[in-house]
């Protein structure tokens, strides 16, 4: 790690990033006062996970991948014949009737 003040920073930008790249950091300072640091971003995923790494005992079912009965697929439509008449709540009325508009202000005035 080394320090650098701003005007040093602007003039040798690419010679401290070449340095970042290498696994230094630099520290970018205001008058002798830390402000900022300059560090490499750890390199991405290049490789996918392994699917279920986390729990190797666990095994998906052949059933799993089966398709749903039909009076079950029916229930998440809303079309069974068992399926039960749900009322949608409603607002209450307002008891000064309708409820007024309400208009944006404008800015600046």
């Amino acid at each position: 790690m080394f320090k650098v003040n701003i005007h040093e920073a602007k003039a040798k930008l690419s010679e401290f990033i070449e340095a970042v790249e290498q696994g230094e950091r630099v520290v970018i300072c205001r008058r002798n006062r830390p402000v900022a640091e300059l560090r490499a971003i750890p390199a991405t995923r290049t490789a996918t996970r392994p699917l279920g790494a986390s729990v190797p005992a666990f095994d998906v079912p052949a059933s799993f991948f089966a398709p749903l009965p039909d009076d079950l697929l029916d229930d998440f439509d809303g079309t069974a014949e068992h399926a039960p008449d749900i009322a949608v709540a409603k607002r209450p009325a307002s008891p000064y009737g309708e409820e007024p508009v309400r208009r944006r202000r404008r800015s600046g005035r």
